[in-house]
Order: C-alpha cells, then structure tokens, then sequence
C-alpha cells in the first residue's frame, strides 16, 4: 500500500506543472441512456493472474447487465512517468484510479467533473463514510469521485515473541511508555531480535513522523486563513523525535541496522526477528507471501496513546468535461462493484478460493445497512485470525483518523532527514532539527492553494 501511495502522491509536484485539462462538466445534453464507450483503468497486469481475471470477469457481468455500455478497459492505476503528460494533454481515463492524496490538488485545479447531481440516482452512495467521502469533495460539498479502500495506522506485532518475551500477545502496548517497556522486553531475547523498528528513508522516515505525532495528537500542518503552514516544531513533534532516540541509543532495542525504508521492516517481521513497529494491515499479506511469515504469529493493535491516527487511501474520480451519459455509465461501473454492498459476499467468496485474505482489520467506508452486510461477508469467508486483530479492532471507533498533509512526499522527505539524525547520531539535538525541517516544510507549503 504505501509504495502505491508513494507512487501516487509523488505525481502532486507535476500536477502543479500541467495544465488543467478542463471542461464544461455537464457538456451535451441530459439525455436517457444510450450506447457509450467508457475508458477505465485499474486492471491488474496479467502477471497478476488471479486479480486481472476477476477484473476482467466483472467487466463481462457489467457488461451483460449493461448492453449499451462498453467498458474500454486500460491496465494499472497512477502511473508518474505518464500521469502529468496525460492529464495536460487531456488523455486521461473517463475514469481513473487515485490515492487520497491526489483529489484536492486536482478539484482546484478544475481537473476533474463534478458528479454531484447523478448521486441520487445511485442509493448505495448515501452510505458512504462522510467524511471518507469528503475526500473527493471541494468546500462547497460537490463531488467529484468515489471511494473505494481506505487504512489507518496501527501496531503490528509478533505474537510469539510478546510471549516468549513474557508479555500478553492479547494485549499490545496501549501507550508509548509502554512500547518502550515491551521493546526492551523482547530485546532482552537476544539472538539479534529487535524490540521496535522505525524507518527514515525514501519518505518513509517522515510518514512514520506524522502517523508518530497524530499518535499524540499532534499536526504535521494547520491551515491558517486559507495558507498551510508546518505544526510540528513543538512538545509533541519532540517527544517522537526523543522517544526513537532514547530507544535507540539508551536501551538500545531498535538494533544497529538504519537508515531503513518500507521493505525492510516487513522482511524483518518475516524473520521473526522483530518485535513492533508501525503499520498498516495489509503489511500482514505481504509478509506472509513475500517474505515466508504465518498469519498466526501476528497481531495488530491500535496506536499507542490513540490521540489520531494516520489514514488514507484509494478511489475513482472522473475526468473533466465528460457527458453526462459517461459520468452515469461511470456510476454505474463503480457502484457495480468497487462501491456495491452487494458484491461484498461474492468477492470475499472469490477471495478465499484463491487464497487470498479474507477479514483483514481495514476500516470500511460504509456505514448503515451496507456496513452490516460487509461485516456479516467478512465474518462469513474470513481466512484469517480475526481475534489477532480484536484490539486494532476494539480502538477504530475510538481514534481520530487524520489524512496526509498537503505535498505529502515532499514534506516526508524533510521529516526523513531528521528520523535519520536521532536513529544514526547519539548527539542528535531533536529540537533543531525540528526548526531546521519547519522553515523547510513552510516553504513546500507555500505552493499550496
């Protein structure tokens, strides 16, 4: 997930650059239904044999249930080698894959189309998470895309090792007094296990920063009067910055190894080599395929102290200018499958015969009735060890999810440097860093309207 949203928040800076690929959103008139070809992206590559058939196996059902609609389906979602020449040139999808990172920058820029009026007409869309949903509006509560997955920011742990080391795998650290205590537990193992890991590299560093000060309550920005600034040089933005280095260099149970990036804590959590970190709950999948771990041995808790956490995610928006006839084919697509109650049941079916998971803690973007059906499909077909997950759970409704900041990745790499410092330099001195990365972010931020 991350190296997706790093893919797709990177395109910010270009978007900046192009020119807006505007329109008359409503352009032709309201007509009834009729034959339209709509061009999608989102199809996995075919190296991806199992989710690229079932895409294409909902576009023939969609297609049979809708005969006057062709889907022109095009592989891959946020491509930033292509996206920036695309959207200039006015080349994009109908409808196109983003991260959450991506719908503010091109709502003001007039990018995309404003799909408001048609929501009526599609019920299951009134469910959607309000402020989910917020995502893809402007200020004056127009929309112009939907969403389809959203994540928040947990403490993914080994099971084993909380046991081995003498603490209750049931019952991940609730504070981080406490994930400092429960490191130096699992530290004390030996054998190189490391307590907590922590990244600064490739943006990761600074990600980890702002999901580490929402933990606290804390703000990576504020915006003041319609300008963004940095708000994080303060008591919370110095007690992360303390923590990781009283951990690294006091009780030593962060290990010798820095200057990591997102790859490498997975690979040590398959190891069995590491005992915490911060993550999201689809690091679990990958650790299991790639780097040869067990669903049994891991288990997610909310973050500690719980003050906010940091969230995210993924959906569709629609291209600026097209006919209203697209915008409802468009509609329908999503609210067909990625944004349908109803196929919650089918998928996860689908899901589990392929060996994939089923009942991962993902926060849902539903409430109401279709919030109850893909509770009652997870708990149905799920294939994993949901009670691993019951405290991450347990804390959802309780945490305040807060989005990224604006440029993300740029202000990500600023915050890497200073993750860096602490993690590699025992005379790091939090406090200037923090001054250092501020006057650097409140620049980033200026180009932020």
């Amino acid at each position: 997930m991350l190296r997706k949203r790093l893919l797709g928040a990177l395109l910010i800076a270009g978007l900046a650059l192009s020119a807006a690929a505007c329109g008359n959103d409503d352009a032709g008139e309201d007509k009834a239904d009729g034959p339209v070809t709509l061009v999608i992206n989102g199809l996995p590559p075919a190296t991806e044999k199992a989710t690229h058939d079932r895409f294409l196996a909902n576009v023939a059902a969609f297609e049979k249930a809708n005969p006057t609609i062709k889907l022109d389906v095009r592989e891959g979602k946020m491509d930033p080698q292509t996206f920036p020449a695309k959207l200039a040139g006015g080349q994009l999808e109908d409808v196109f894959y983003v991260y959450f990172t991506d719908p503010a920058n091109l709502i003001a820029k007039r990018q995309v189309a404003d799909v408001s009026k048609y929501l009526k007409d599609f019920p299951i869309t009134s469910q959607l998470k309000p402020e989910v949903l917020r995502v893809f509006q402007d200020d004056k509560g127009g929309t112009y895309g939907l969403p389809y997955k959203n994540y928040s920011m947990g403490l993914l742990y080994n099971r084993d090792l909380f046991t081995k080391a003498g603490l209750n795998p049931d019952q991940p650290p609730a504070t981080w007094a406490e994930v400092r205590e429960a490191a130096k537990k699992i530290t004390a193992l030996g054998n190189g296990t490391v307590g907590y890991g922590d990244y600064s590299k490739s943006n990761t560093g600074g990600w980890h920063f702002t999901a580490e000060l929402n933990s606290l309550g804390g703000e990576m920005a504020v915006n003041e009067n319609g300008a963004w600034k940095a708000a994080f040089n303060n008591e919370k933005g110095k007690q992360v910055l303390q923590q990781l280095k009283d951990m690294r260099w006091t009780d030593k149970t962060m290990g010798q190894k820095q200057l990591l990036e997102w790859a490498d804590l997975l690979n040590q959590m398959g190891s069995g080599k590491l005992g915490m970190y911060v993550a999201t709950a689809d690091n679990i999948p990958t650790i299991v395929n790639q780097y040869k771990g067990e669903y049994e041995t891991y288990g997610l808790g909310p973050i500690p102290d719980g003050q906010g956490t940091l969230g995210g995610g993924e959906g569709y928006m629609f291209k600026a200018g097209l006919s209203p006839e697209k915008i409802r084919a468009g509609l329908k697509w999503l609210t067909f499958w990625f944004t349908s109650a109803d196929k919650f049941a089918d998928e996860n079916k689908w899901a589990g015969e392929t060996d994939q998971p089923v009942g991962l803690p993902e926060p849902a973007i539903y409430i109401g009735a279709a919030a109850e059906k893909q509770a009652a499909a997870d708990k149905q077909y799920a294939n994993v060890p949901q009670a691993n997950y019951a405290p991450f759970v347990a804390g959802m409704a309780k945490i305040p999810v807060k989005l990224e900041p604006p440029n993300a990745q740029q202000v990500y790499a600023v915050l890497d440097v200073a993750m860096q410092k602490v993690l590699t330099d025992a005379n790091a001195d939090p406090a200037k860093l923090l001054a250092d990365a501020e006057t650097q972010v409140n620049q980033i931020l200026q180009s932020v309207k």
